[in-house]
């Protein structure tokens, strides 16, 4: 019995190996799943541990379930999105200090307070990508205009509250949207950054691209020096249902673009940095 258990099991191992190998070979030579969205595309700024964040951007291409985010930062995010159905909207975030997606499972002490809810603007929780607070202001943003976004912070202890500042053209004046406060161990702004994002994600979106522009970027530090953002690295994320080839990024009349989707062609290698020439010699009007 022994000497037909040792006879036989080189055999078994050789079927499994084989079976393994032409699984391989089969799922190597199967098409690739088509990809569910377009990648998402950004562009890391050098500032760090500033007061203050200012951008200006313009959307110059666009579809339902695009994100175009303007002033991002390690615990929140600022711009504007296109939403279904033609609604459109200003939208800030802050993260709670927890971990996890379920909003209503965070402790009511480590969730993220309003301190500030602007006329018009819709405050509420989220979850799915982390959880925290978000903003909406309803705002029917043009293609082609140029739009001012603020964020000021202030730090308390361990606390960090961050403020929204929207610039409304059309009456010439900031809105304040919101304050929200979450706990950061007592941090200022860092980790500055813009995208351009899609989250419709249905398997069509891959095809239609979204574009972006971004220009005259400052920030202040806590002494309130200001300085000019003229650098940045274009990166990109990985998600395997994302199309990898359709992104690109540079500058276009010394501002920096983002486009991502439909016929986009790579100008810009991944990782690279774009250099701007300053603007200005000082920086905008701002609450």
């Amino acid at each position: 019995m022994p000497t037909r258990i040792y006879a036989v099991l080189p055999a078994i191992s050789l079927l499994i190996f084989s079976l393994g190998a032409a699984s391989a070979i089969a799922a190597k030579d199967e098409p690739a799943a088509p990809p569910r969205a377009a990648r998402s595309v950004h562009l890391a700024y050098e500032g760090r541990d500033e007061a203050a964040f200012y951008n200006e951007m313009r959307v110059e291409e666009s579809v339902p379930g695009s994100y175009f985010m303007a002033a991002g930062f390690r615990h929140g995010y600022f711009g504007i999105q296109e939403q279904n159905q033609g609604r459109k909207v200003v939208i800030f975030s802050i993260w709670d200090p927890t971990k996890g997606d379920d909003a209503a499972a965070v402790p009511l002490e480590q969730r993220v307070e309003v301190l500030h809810q602007g006329e018009g603007v819709e405050v509420k929780r989220f979850g799915g990508e982390g959880t925290g607070g978000q903003s909406f202001f309803p705002y029917d943003w043009k293609l082609g205009d140029t739009y001012r976004f603020l964020v000021k912070v202030a730090v308390k202890g361990e606390k960090t509250a961050y403020s929204g500042y929207f610039y409304l053209p059309e009456s010439k004046s900031w809105k304040h949207l919101v304050t929200f406060r979450t706990r950061t161990g007592g941090e200022n702004l860092q980790g500055l950054y813009s995208f351009v994002e899609d989250f419709r994600r249905d398997g069509k979106s891959p095809n239609e691209a979204r574009r972006a522009s971004f220009g005259n970027g400052w920030t202040q530090s806590a002494s309130g020096e200001w300085k000019q953002l003229t650098r940045a690295r274009f990166t990109a994320s990985g998600a395997s249902w994302e199309a990898k080839e359709t992104i690109d990024a540079g500058l276009v009349e010394n501002r920096f673009y983002l486009q991502t989707g439909g016929d986009t062609k790579t100008s810009t290698p991944l990782n690279s940095f774009l250099e701007r020439k300053p603007v200005a010699t000082k920086p905008p009007q701002v609450p």
